[in-house]
């Protein structure tokens, strides 16, 4: 696995986080967790440009998107206690199968 998609790993990985922590800033009205929520979007995106230096930008950009949706989702299950029921689980299905096919299909460097 190259540099590129590492880095795209950890931005989507800081994407949850910042995702999960919007519910934490009450509508950026609490300090903290607004201050970690923009640290890790600001981080995130940082990130993300970094890794399409080296990966087409659909590529980056939809996997980006699905691993923060799909993790998302599944960090608000646990720690939200959101609904769990068999369509959802589907759809997230759905989703994995997609960004799967898109790091087995992609390129580097646009190639």
């Amino acid at each position: 696995m190259s540099h590129y998609w590492i880095m795209l790993l950890v931005a989507a990985g800081l994407e949850i986080v910042w995702a999960i922590g919007l519910k934490y800033t009450e509508g950026f009205t609490r300090l903290w967790p607004s201050v970690g929520t923009v640290l890790a979007m600001t981080a995130s995106m940082l990130l993300l440009a970094q890794a399409a230096k080296g990966l087409p930008i659909g590529t980056a950009y939809a996997v980006w998107t699905g691993i923060g949706a799909v993790g998302t989702a599944i960090v608000g299950m646990f720690l939200l206690n959101e609904s769990r029921d068999w369509a959802r689980m589907a759809c997230i299905g759905l989703i994995i199968m997609g960004v799967v096919g898109l790091r087995v299909f992609a390129t580097e460097d646009g190639a």
